[in-house]
């Protein structure tokens, strides 16, 4: 039997998501994926204000998920392009921040996934 975190706090969060996923949409899962990909920095984010090295973790699991988005763009969609780039770029500046983190790009990159969410009401 696989388990499903180490922690009982990370189970109950992932319980948690996969329950809003199975519930939702297309859009709204855009939206989960956004929302996780903004969780993560927020992690890193909280290391980093405390002295310690960002964990690889989480920056890896935002960088996946806006790699995900980037391939996930539906095919003629009118800003396919864009959004491939957008989200592509994303996740090239979260893996230039898994080996030295740097807060103020964080803060960047969490603030460009939080103007998206906004924009998408």
């Amino acid at each position: 039997m696989q388990m499903l975190s180490q922690t009982p706090a990370a189970a109950y969060r992932r319980v948690a998501l996969e329950a809003r996923i199975e519930a939702s949409g297309s859009a709204d899962l855009t939206r989960i994926c956004l929302e996780e990909a903004q969780a993560a920095l927020g992690q890193a984010l909280i290391a980093l204000d405390r002295g310690l090295p960002a964990p690889s973790e989480p920056l890896s699991r935002a960088q996946t998920i806006l790699l995900w988005l980037a391939g996930s763009v539906a095919p003629g969609h009118p800003l396919g392009t864009s959004l491939k780039a957008f989200y592509g770029g994303l996740a090239g500046q979260i893996g230039a921040n898994i080996l030295q983190a740097d807060a103020q790009s964080l803060t960047g990159i969490q603030s460009d996934i939080r103007d998206i969410l906004d924009a998408a009401g």
